[in-house]
């Protein structure tokens, strides 16, 4: 959306008790692993999806833009109707705020990931096997006894979840115009900190220090024995959902930087879940209270980063299994998309728009008669933008009023 629009909408917006529900199943969307075959959606069992597809809207969003791989990040901030280029938030910054850390103007963040190199240093796993959280705090506990930083400097070490960790450096004049050391695959060294302007060449100065110094520590660990850092960032307020929208947000969501996202846009984030279950508790307990909610679903992108096909296609089944009780909470307005697209084919982030179900009582569905890539490609919707998601949902709420005489 452009400036001048959502400067529209938020002109439009009215205040109402109808109840809006994003499900955001993180890299939904997929390929088959052979020419003919069927995508992870499509060789799934997913009957309610599959009911609900012939009287809803379907479609197909693109995160970013043509051809453009998204991070969880952008993607996530255009489906709450932010553009993704313009509030490029670096995914430290999500992963901080995500566990309350105390982030100040001083701060450059980075996520980091425990990762394994072999005796000459190459990358044998990015994520360490998936350490366990509780591994992942003697890892933590074990670099912050070790590293030192010069004057005028602190370094902050924090354990996320599982294998994936919070790097902050506080200090004067620090920048976070860096690039991220992981290089995304296997059988190659982890790439040096290099600053993208001269401004930041300090900081990345520091950050190869205290790579050297986390490798040296970490030496002689079985797995883990190595941090890679991405998405360097310092924290700047973004204006609230409240602000644009006029609505009551809530989040729920298991993984720390969804979390951390929720709270960037302004939304009331549920106590944490470790489940499903525990996940639907939080949802139903909240839904009196609030008129907008986002339901974050990880587990169809971490299998589709595994190249999991089958535990993809599982995930993608439970995930449907939850659908009656979403649905019983009664929303106005049901959808379930995807931030980005996660084929186990490709095992990792890819470019591909992802499928869109909407359901209200204002549709005009086309009769598909399943919810996979191919029905939402001929779906209502069309190919449209996931900025343009958010006003779709406030009109199907009937929270716009009508533009003009």
């Amino acid at each position: 959306m452009s400036e001048e629009l959502i400067g529209i909408i938020k002109g439009l917006c009215e205040k109402s008790e109808r109840r809006i529900l994003l499900t955001v199943a993180d890299g939904l969307g997929g390929l088959p692993m052979e020419p003919g075959g069927p995508t992870e959606l499509e060789a799934a069992k997913t009957p309610n999806l599959d009911r609900l597809a012939p009287v809803s809207d379907l479609g197909l969003l693109e995160p970013v833009g043509p051809g453009i791989t998204p991070g969880s990040g952008p993607a996530h901030l255009a489906l709450f109707g932010y553009d993704p280029v313009k509030y490029n938030i670096g995914r430290g910054v999500l992963e901080g705020l995500g566990i309350d850390f105390p982030l100040t103007g001083r701060d450059v963040a980075a996520r980091f990931n425990f990762a394994t190199v072999d005796g000459s240093g190459m990358l044998v796993d990015r994520r360490a096997g998936r350490l366990s959280t509780e591994e992942n705090r003697r890892l933590v506990r074990k670099l912050r006894d070790g590293i030192r930083v010069g004057k005028g400097l602190e370094v902050f070490i924090e354990t996320v979840k599982e294998h994936r960790g919070l790097l902050v450096v506080r200090g004067e004049g620090l920048q976070g115009d860096i690039h991220d050391t992981d290089p995304q695959e296997l059988g190659v060294p982890a790439l040096p900190a290099q600053a993208t302007n001269p401004r930041a060449e300090k900081t990345a100065a520091i950050v190869n220090d205290l790579i050297a110094q986390a490798a040296a520590i970490l030496k002689g660990e079985p797995k883990g024995n190595m941090i890679l850092l991405r998405g360097f960032a310092r924290h700047e307020p973004l204006p609230t959902m409240g602000e644009r929208y006029g609505v009551r947000a809530c989040a729920v969501a298991q993984y720390p930087m969804y979390r951390g996202l929720a709270r960037l846009v302004g939304m009331t984030v549920a106590p944490h879940t470790a489940s499903t279950a525990e996940d639907l508790k939080e949802l139903g307990a909240h839904f009196p209270s609030f008129d907008f909610f986002y339901l974050h679903f990880k587990k169809t992108d971490s299998r589709g980063e595994d190249g999991d096909f089958p535990a993809k296609v599982g995930a993608i089944e439970e995930l449907d299994r939850m659908i009656p009780e979403l649905l019983a909470l009664k929303p106005d307005v049901f959808a379930l998309t995807a931030d980005h697209s996660t084929p186990c084919v490709l095992a990792m982030h890819s470019w591909h728009p992802v499928p869109l179900l909407l359901h209200s009582p204002y549709c005009r569905p086309t009769g598909a008669k399943r919810f996979t890539e191919r029905n939402c490609a001929g779906g209502s919707l069309g190919l449209r933008p996931s900025t343009d998601l958010m006003p779709i949902l406030l009109a199907h709420a009937r929270k716009l009023i009508k533009f003009g005489a």
